[in-house]
């Protein structure tokens, strides 16, 4: 029983560090997109949104890479 608690306390801190590290990522991804956007004068936040996107791809990267490496 007590193991089993551990291990469920251990999954649940594992996976909300992932959640969190993903969030970082497309955070800052997004933040330079900003400031490019910023410094460049362009009002569409056009760069905000491609290094938006740019970030989720590569938070899905780090969060398969992170699981696969777990795994094995």
């Amino acid at each position: 029983m007590e193991e089993e608690k551990d291990k469920n306390a251990s999954s649940y801190a594992k996976y909300t560090g992932i959640a969190f590290q993903m969030m970082a990522t497309i955070g800052i991804f997004a933040f330079i997109g900003y400031q490019i956007d910023k410094h460049q004068g362009i009002e569409n936040f056009l760069f905000t949104a491609i290094l938006g996107i740019v970030g989720v791809g590569a938070s899905l990267y780090q969060v398969v890479r992170s699981l696969n490496r777990n795994k094995s």
